[in-house]
């Protein structure tokens, strides 16, 4: 990608573009020498301003991407946003693997390093929780309940379990018995039991629900023993028995679950969900581009980076798909953002129709072609190396593609259950999140915004910005906040206690 030019209030991001993006507010006839151009408008920072005349029907083009077209004739000067650009559909060419480069990996004795937690099976932990999932919706309460009486109070004696938490949703019944739907569902609750920051697990359920506990439990290919148990309310003996069973069940769990120590593991255990919201003008600029920096350091050390959220990449997946290592990858991800067009697109006021959120509109992004420009660039440089259905085990090291919608609780949720183990979250207008067992850094695209929201935010991208740092140190930093809070630094939802509600797997299919 070339290099961006910040010249005066305008950020000019590639030669062939028609148009710059305002660095800082800039007052109707305020002069912009750089362009040659005088506004017309008054124009908020991370808008964008014609640079040229754009007759009706041309590409405006930002970082030589097509993100949309001019809906009428647009002088120079001029703002250029929903009002005058046209959404519509235009051809991409895929050109699968035809940019394919392979990682250069560093040597094994010159990667980094963080202190993790080694499971007796040799799979690696940032974090060090006790689980408590229900099969469905009406175990919710019960297994909250469960999670609930283990206050700080009672976990003191155990200073190196991070918690008790409950992971409720809202299905299990009243949906399709087979299919994807209660496959994606069952692959969502068996990646969180299955996963490594999760030191052991009790799965609660009703007993008469769709997802039959032991069902899926077989399917899943996850069987109860010293790090997992079962209960069934409907057996147990109604809600007040199960939750005394599930209590005395996680104490006897704590003692072992304590005897934990971190130790000096490869950074090729550390896999990243790569995720944005509340986005802005600068998302493309400072924040989504340095944490793509930072996955290309990753990979480099045999890491892997998570991408996801498809309608958020639609209108620039041939970006990607060029960079597949193989046309079967790239293939994969272009059916999966056909697949959402097919099913989502028609007659809904959704996303991946154009309209982007309105706190995306109001940080001056016009439509989802310009918001994936953006959320592409999180993944960085390097090769596709697989894609993957939503919750489906992550293998491949490097870039790769987990399949889910945009909404980011429901996204996250579907990343951790494939296996991340940390949550890089990028944000323009301020998002607060978390999600247990999972430590989430918040990367602010803007200073002003992580000025105002810094309890927040973890790290002030802004600084690209501002001219205090270059991209290539914003993504080292990144990379290496990356490394410490995988070691057990805590990151600022950590500290906020943020992570409890946002276990939402993603709802597909025919609820009855």
């Amino acid at each position: 990608m070339t290099e961006k030019t910040m010249t005066g209030s305008v950020i000019r991001l590639h030669p062939n573009d028609n148009v710059v993006v305002a660095r800082a507010d800039i007052g109707l006839g305020e002069s912009l020498p750089s362009e040659g151009v005088t506004s017309k408008a008054q124009i908020s920072a991370g808008y964008k301003i014609a640079t040229r005349a754009i007759p009706r029907g041309e590409p405006i083009l930002k970082y030589d991407t097509t993100i949309g077209f001019a809906a009428e004739d647009i002088a120079p000067g001029a703002l250029v946003h929903s009002h005058n650009t046209d959404f519509r559909e235009f051809h991409r060419d895929h050109a699968h693997a035809s940019a394919y480069r392979p990682v250069e990996m560093l040597p094994e004795r010159e990667r980094a390093t963080f202190q993790g937690i080694v499971r007796s099976d040799g799979r690696v932990a940032t974090r060090n929780y006790i689980g408590i999932l229900s099969s469905v919706n009406c175990s919710a309460t019960v297994v909250r309940k469960i999670a609930e009486w283990f206050t700080p109070e009672r976990l003191a004696d155990y200073p190196n379990v991070d918690g008790v938490v409950a992971f409720s949703h809202g299905l299990g019944c009243g949906m399709e018995m087979s299919g994807e739907p209660m496959a994606l569902l069952r692959r969502t609750i068996a990646g969180y039991a299955r996963h490594p920051n999760l030191a052991a697990s009790l799965v609660v359920g009703l007993g008469c629900e769709r997802n039959q506990v032991r069902g899926m439990l077989d399917e899943q290919r996850l069987e109860p023993g010293p790090n997992l148990h079962a209960f069934v309310m409907q057996e147990t003996g109604g809600t007040r028995k199960t939750i005394e069973a599930g209590i005395e069940a996680v104490k006897a769990l704590l003692p072992e679950a304590d005897r934990v120590h971190r130790e000096t593991v490869s950074a090729s255990h550390i896999k990243v969900a790569l995720q944005c919201g509340g986005s802005d003008g600068f998302s493309s600029i400072t924040a989504n581009p340095a944490l793509g920096a930072a996955v290309d350091i990753l990979a480099r050390h045999g890491g892997t980076g998570i991408l996801a959220e498809t309608p958020e990449i639609y209108g620039v997946e041939h970006t990607l798909t060029r960079r597949a290592a193989s046309r079967e990858i790239g293939e994969a991800l272009a059916e999966r953002v056909r697949w959402w067009k097919e099913v989502y697109s028609v007659g809904r006021d959704v996303q991946i129709n154009g309209k982007v959120s309105p706190g995306n509109q109001i940080g001056g992004l016009a439509n989802i072609f310009e918001k994936s420009l953006g959320s592409s660039m999180k993944g960085g440089t390097g090769p596709l190396m697989g894609v993957y259905r939503y919750a489906e085990p992550v293998t491949a090291s490097g870039l790769v593609f987990m399949d889910s919608p945009g909404y980011d609780p429901v996204s996250v949720t579907g990343q951790i259950a494939s296996g991340a183990n940390v949550v890089c979250f990028t944000t323009g207008r301020g998002s607060m999140f978390g999600a247990k067992p999972v430590p989430s850094l918040k990367l602010a695209t803007n200073s002003a915004m992580f000025q105002r929201l810094e309890e927040d935010m973890d790290i002030n991208c802004g600084e690209i910005l501002d001219g205090t740092a270059t991209m290539q140190e914003m993504g080292q930093k990144v990379f290496d906040l990356i490394l410490r809070t995988a070691s057990g630094e805590r990151s600022k939802s950590e500290l906020l206690g943020l992570g409890d509600n946002e276990f939402v797997p993603w709802q597909i299919g025919i609820m009855s």
